[in-house]
């Protein structure tokens, strides 16, 4: 095509220049036999360019064609592989399923849940304890908080009324302040020692011997109480335990027997032996 079309154009190139190279006669006065056979020849040629280009795009529309049916044919292609591949993949997981079997599926779920909720329990369990554990410390702190302060407001109105004993002017005052004592610390000792000395002031010895024997059970070397005992002794009469209760005092505290030398209730040891060396004795 491209050919025939180069030789056309040639030709026409060719044709015309020469034709006006000739002279130059009006196409009125050109012989009438031209005329017929130059338009037969361009028509012919208009209708074989026409034939040729119509070849040509049969010819480009049959390839193109081919490409998209090429095209076309690839795409299914691919996406009946895929299709394939997927059915494959599918078929597989199936048989896998059927393989383990829809109940070991289901088992795995719920011993899954049931492992959780034993976790879960565990962990719970743990908190508890630890929840009690500090429930049954913050009670034991609380308890031993309420108790130390009851102490303190114990001691300080213990500490008042040795203050009351300290200001009192007769030995039943003292003595009275001695039972409030006792009765905010049953059992103390020191208290229960300064009441047999008052015992011992209002001339009470049965009752000051008494309240000594009560003491030396719980503390047998208590040397005030000792002391107290050897006094109510020495008032009683009996002069052998008065100076052997002297002697086991004076062994605890060795100041008492500074206290013996002017002590009015050992008027009576006075002469005897055994108290004269004790006195002498500790005095050099």
């Amino acid at each position: 095509m491209l050919k025939l079309l180069y030789t056309t154009v040639f030709c026409l190139l060719f044709a015309f220049p020469a034709m006006a190279q000739e002279e130059e006669v009006p196409y009125s006065e050109q012989p009438a036999l031209d005329k017929p056979l130059m338009e037969r020849y361009i028509m012919d040629e208009l209708k074989s360019l026409r034939q040729d280009q119509q070849d040509l795009e049969r010819r480009l529309t049959i390839s193109f064609t081919d490409r998209e049916l090429a095209v076309a044919d690839k795409s299914l292609n691919y996406a009946n592989v895929t299709v394939t591949y997927f059915f494959y993949l599918i078929a597989g997981a199936a048989s896998l399923i059927a393989l383990v079997g829809w109940q070991s599926l289901k088992e795995i779920k719920v011993n899954t849940k049931k492992m959780a909720d034993q976790q879960l329990q565990e962990i719970t369990e743990q908190y508890e304890k630890k929840f009690q554990m500090l429930e049954r410390d913050l009670k034991r702190k609380t308890r031993i908080i309420a108790q130390n302060n009851k102490e303190i407001e114990i001691i300080n109105e213990v500490h008042n009324l040795w203050l009351r004993a300290q200001s009192s002017q007769t030995a039943e005052q003292q003595m009275e302040v001695y039972d409030e004592i006792l009765k905010l610390r049953p059992g103390d000792l020191e208290a229960l020692t300064h009441k047999a000395d008052a015992a011992m002031e209002i001339r009470e010895f049965h009752w000051a011997l008494s309240i000594c024997n009560r003491v030396l059970e719980v503390d047998g070397t208590n040397a005030n109480a000792l002391y107290q005992r050897a006094c109510a002794y020495a008032c009683l009469g009996a002069e052998e335990q008065a100076i052997s209760d002297l002697e086991r005092a004076i062994q605890g505290s060795a100041f008492l027997i500074e206290l013996a030398r002017d002590e009015n209730d050992f008027e009576s040891l006075h002469g005897h032996e055994r108290f004269d060396q004790l006195i002498s004795h500790h005095h050099d």
